[in-house]
């Protein structure tokens, strides 16, 4: 474990150097995103983000599916208030995964839908297995992909992300990665492997400088382009004070590897 030692009932998590992995395991609910699974990923994600320990994070999925979205099961019959405190919980796992400062790399295997879909969207870099396939389908069921249309939205093209909530259909795993909702599609036998060696990459840079540049990235995201350009300035300027920043500029000079302190 990344901190103290905990087990959850739907979430399973390990470390493999400077690398965790996060799986959802509900494989008979094909990782349907009940309160319970939802609420326990988000205790796990921010202790990772807390422990700083692992410099990135891998979420993947048990069983033949990635995550089939919410669980309807638990979703009828039910009063408002209900419905706006699960839509909640949803939410602030979204957030807590972009919140943390170590990039989370979504390793796609299946489906992936509606909240399932959301979490890829949501994720800052997706591997797919070239069978993996993604689809927003709330509408076929009289609830609209509202909150997973947000995370889409903001990956996606426009015409593209309404197609796939007013429709309800499929895209493939090569599709997705044209639209900008998936960074690689790889053969299915090489999905742990080429993930793997995405996030080991990512692991030999500094990670606390990772996390300022993860955190400015959203930041900036929304901001008009002068605004935007206002705030990074002031992160990087910030940034190259960093022993991390003078270590690496001076190990590029002295063409040797940096050394990080993390500080």
């Amino acid at each position: 474990m990344l901190e103290a030692e905990k087990t959850y009932e739907h979430v399973l998590e390990e470390a493999d150097g400077p690398v965790a992995y996060v799986t959802m395991n509900r494989p008979k609910k094909r990782n349907a995103l009940s309160l319970d699974h939802m609420l326990e990923l988000i205790d796990c994600f921010e202790a990772i983000g807390r422990a700083r320990e692992a410099s990135v994070v891998v979420l993947r999925g048990e069983g033949p599916a990635f995550c089939a979205g919410h669980d309807l099961s638990e979703m009828v019959g039910r009063d408002p208030d209900f419905y706006r405190g699960l839509f909640d919980v949803c939410c602030r796992l979204m957030e807590a995964i972009q919140a943390i400062p170590q990039p989370v790399v979504a390793q796609v295997h299946g489906v992936a839908t509606a909240a399932g879909c959301q979490l890829v969207a949501t994720c800052d870099l997706v591997v797919a297995s070239e069978e993996a396939r993604f689809a927003t389908p709330g509408v076929r069921i009289g609830l609209f992909c509202s909150t997973p249309m947000v995370a889409l939205s903001r990956a996606v093209g426009q015409k593209k992300s309404m197609e796939m909530l007013l429709t309800g259909d499929f895209i493939s795993a090569e599709e997705a990665r044209r639209e900008g909702l998936v960074n690689r599609v790889v053969a299915t036998a090489e999905l742990e492997r080429e993930t793997r060696s995405l996030a080991g990459k990512i692991s030999e840079a500094s990670p606390l400088v990772v996390g300022v540049g993860k955190q400015a990235f959203y930041r900036q995201l929304e901001m008009p382009t002068e605004q935007a350009y206002a705030y990074t300035k002031e992160v990087m300027s910030s940034n190259a004070t960093f022993a991390d920043a003078q270590e690496g500029m001076s190990a590029f000079l002295e063409k040797r590897r940096p050394d990080w302190k993390g500080r």
